[in-house]
């Protein structure tokens, strides 16, 4: 077993926010109850909020869709819109038309079959093989959005921090390649075992002891 480092505070933390980290788990959007365009909106957020602050990602998308541009504009409108509300808006245009474009089939988009076609964790891996500004984490992160995934590890800077003083981990890496993202989570689930917590809630949990708030 690791040595990992007291954790007493963290599950004080828990028992005071397991109701509301349960409640926001069950505030994701249910696949089964979602439109085609509703599942893309959810996948265009999470190309969009790398680098960026969740919030400025869902004004994001709430502003290409007021405008008209998330579903038919072109890359120059869509990364003139998305500047100063996002970090790297001409590439992060660039990725929404490119995956506009994957899941798009004729004037409808294709993209629930893609999803339910296997295991999310195989799904992630098509997705971060598949989708050009989308990786574990973001596809991760878009899985547990609609209601999918629960089990996967959503490895940004806030649960990399934490992993890192609970001594999960003993370093933050410059970069995850798939190995390393793997392996992260592995030690993560491994954790959250130890501490009897699930790791979608030790996820949220985490993000809220560096934010202040549940949000993600």
């Amino acid at each position: 077993m690791a040595r990992y480092r007291s954790t007493a505070q963290l599950l004080k933390d828990y028992r005071l926010k397991k109701n509301d980290i349960r409640k926001r788990l069950k505030s994701f959007k249910r696949l089964d109850r979602l439109s085609e365009r509703q599942v893309f909106e959810e996948l265009a957020f999470c190309i969009f909020t790398p680098g960026s602050k969740a919030l400025n990602g869902n004004r994001a998308v709430k502003e290409l869709k007021r405008e008209n541009l998330l579903f038919n504009g072109n890359r120059h409108n869509i990364a003139k819109r998305l500047r100063g509300i996002v970090r790297f808006h001409n590439n992060k245009a660039l990725y929404l038309t490119q995956a506009r474009r994957y899941f798009k089939k004729g004037l409808k988009f294709n993209i629930k079959s893609f999803i339910l076609a296997d295991h999310p964790f195989m799904v992630r891996e098509q997705l971060a093989k598949n989708v050009k500004g989308i990786g574990y984490k973001e596809a991760s992160h878009f899985l547990r959005n609609i209601g999918l995934g629960r089990d996967l590890a959503i490895l940004d800077t806030h649960i990399l921090k934490n992993l890192k003083r609970f001594n999960v981990i003993t370093e933050i890496p410059a970069s995850i390649g798939e190995n390393k993202y793997l392996d992260l989570e592995d030690k993560m689930t491994e954790f959250s075992k130890y501490v009897k917590i699930p790791i979608g809630e030790l996820d949220l949990l985490f993000w809220s002891r560096q934010t202040g708030f549940i949000y993600k």
